[in-house]
């Protein structure tokens, strides 16, 4: 019976949509989860640090092909193994990221879909914008261990100056930084928030919500909810 490797960063809870979307295109080819394939799923708990190791472990297991929801977890597995078909989602060009040689002639042992949402940065700040104009600063909470956080930076600050504002850059790997993050938002009077895309923020939504709720900040995000059957995302900005 063939054995796909699931590598996430966050959890069950937090994959629950990629899951059942997942399940479902495997049924319509066929395959049912326990009765001609088997999923071997490994969660990192938001540990990004954990994603080397237990990219190793689906590949000693010897899994039929591994699925990486993230480009952390995708150049995870692309380290583990050259052999192995490993299948990715990303928001970022492939190749930038080092995943494929190139678009047309992707090479090695890896495929996937691009969402292009690290390049929508200009568009939530222009967004954000329109909705606060007397703003004259605004925060913008990236995650640096995410390989695409610096084409998102890149794209929010060139938007920035186009459109005569300040940004104040945060930066944020960990629960408690997220809390000092809105707590400097507060100190500096910076009067509202862009939150860059990141599974990690995605996964602290409701801390982000009830933070901005908390200090009276407006905060836009975007929560992203994949669908691996259809290739597709519904997309909330708040």
């Amino acid at each position: 019976m063939p054995v796909i490797g699931y590598l996430n960063l966050g959890s069950p809870a937090s994959d629950t949509s990629r899951l059942t979307g997942l399940r479902r295109g495997l049924n319509e080819a066929g395959y049912i989860e326990g009765r001609n394939v088997l999923i071997e799923y490994s969660w990192a708990g938001n540990q990004a640090d954990r994603l080397p190791a237990l990219a190793a472990d689906l590949v000693r297991l010897r899994v039929a092909v591994i699925v990486a929801g993230g480009p952390l977890q995708a150049l995870a597995a692309k380290a583990a193994t050259t052999s192995i078909p490993i299948v990715f989602l990303v928001g970022a060009d492939p190749a930038q990221l080092g995943l494929v040689t190139s678009l047309n002639r992707p090479g090695g042992n890896l495929t996937g879909f691009n969402g292009f949402v690290g390049e929508l940065g200009s568009k939530g700040l222009a967004l954000l914008h329109d909705l606060v104009p007397s703003v004259a600063t605004i925060g913008f909470l990236e995650n640096p261990n995410n390989p695409i956080f610096e084409v998102m930076t890149r794209d929010v600050l060139a938007a920035a100056s186009v459109l005569g504002l300040k940004v104040h850059l945060l930066k944020a790997v960990t629960v408690t930084e997220i809390d000092a993050a809105f707590a400097s938002l507060d100190q500096t009077q910076t009067r509202a928030l862009l939150v860059g895309i990141d599974p990690f923020f995605n996964n602290r939504i409701e801390q982000v919500i009830a933070l901005a709720a908390r200090y009276g900040i407006p905060t836009m995000y975007r929560y992203e909810s994949w669908s691996w059957r259809a290739g597709s995302s519904v997309t909330e900005t708040a």
